[in-house]
């Protein structure tokens, strides 16, 4: 088997002599832990060139600031004319990586929930053998069952953040929109996951530019390979964190509607907006802020 480790690192070597000779500042090579990796500057701008090592080869990624000219010209110059692709329509299932996915993003009543799953070979087949599948083919009873059958596979390591609606407001007004709140939310499992298990990969559906998650990464997180691709749920350990997020959005909503003696409608509808309505009236405005999202436009024709 060729030694990909050292094999990446005479691949950087090589990309760093072609972008020198293209007039550009490019540092020493520096290993961390699954890549090899040096910064590419000129005049004030830099992005970051790294090559990848594992079983599977080599990948080369150019990571930093999709809109800088910078990253333009070094991309076409180690790839030619075709720009990076988020879309990742052939990517193949990893061995080892983390799937990430999210609950409530949609709905005016109750909390967005974020989760993430990490999976190796093994898991994967676990899961598969459970029936994992995305959440939104599953009954809220089915949910539950596999929920409580992946928390209890061996080795797994998974992380779920339930933001409440109360809280979800406060960070909605702080980040100013949803793809900076789910950024931080997607890269803070991550990171959560990343303090007991590594994995080389992560996988998330595209919600909007990479940047949103790769920006609030932090030291750890920040050595992935982050995919960001549509229907992302066809892949395991993104279809397993996807019913860990619905299970503890449904959790939530059974927990509310016992507590206020009340039924809480999950969506964004006409019965939706009655509801709203209802509690404004009998429970006051304040007790509805702590019960929805408040910059949906359910708000604003209440």
């Amino acid at each position: 088997m060729p030694d990909y480790k050292e094999l990446a690192k005479k691949i950087l070597e090589k990309h760093a002599k072609l972008l020198r000779q293209n007039g550009l500042k490019v540092s020493s090579p520096k290993i961390a832990q699954y890549n090899y990796q040096s910064n590419v500057g000129y005049n004030n701008s830099q992005v970051k060139l790294l090559v990848y090592f594992g079983r599977k080869g080599n990948k080369v990624l150019v990571q930093g600031d999709k809109g800088l000219n910078l990253y333009k010209q070094v991309h076409q110059i180690i790839f030619g004319e075709k720009l990076f692709n988020s879309n990742y329509p052939d990517l193949a299932e990893p061995e080892c990586y983390i799937g990430t996915d999210e609950s409530g993003k949609g709905d005016y009543f109750g909390p967005l929930v974020i989760a993430g799953v990490l999976t190796d070979k093994i898991i994967t087949k676990e899961l598969k053998i459970l029936g994992v599948k995305d959440s939104k083919d599953l009954t809220d009873d089915r949910i539950k069952v596999l929920a409580g059958k992946i928390k209890n596979v061996t080795s797994i390591a998974y992380d779920v953040i339930l933001i409440s609606p109360e809280k979800y407001n406060q960070l909605y007004d702080k980040m100013g929109n949803l793809n900076n709140l789910l950024g931080w939310a997607h890269a803070k499992v991550i990171e959560n996951i990343l303090i007991h298990k590594s994995a080389p990969e992560a996988i998330s559906d595209k919600f909007g530019n990479e940047k949103y998650i790769s920006n609030s990464l932090q030291e750890k997180g920040r050595e992935l390979i982050l995919n960001q691709v549509t229907k992302a749920e066809r892949y395991s350990a993104v279809a397993a964190a996807s019913i860990l997020a619905r299970d503890a959005f449904n959790k939530w909503f059974y927990r509310i509607n016992n507590e206020k003696k009340i039924k809480l409608p999950k969506g964004a509808s006409d019965r939706v907006e009655k509801a709203a309505r209802n509690i404004k009236k009998n429970l006051g405005y304040g007790a509805l802020t702590k019960l929805v999202k408040l910059h949906f436009k359910t708000t604003k024709k209440l």
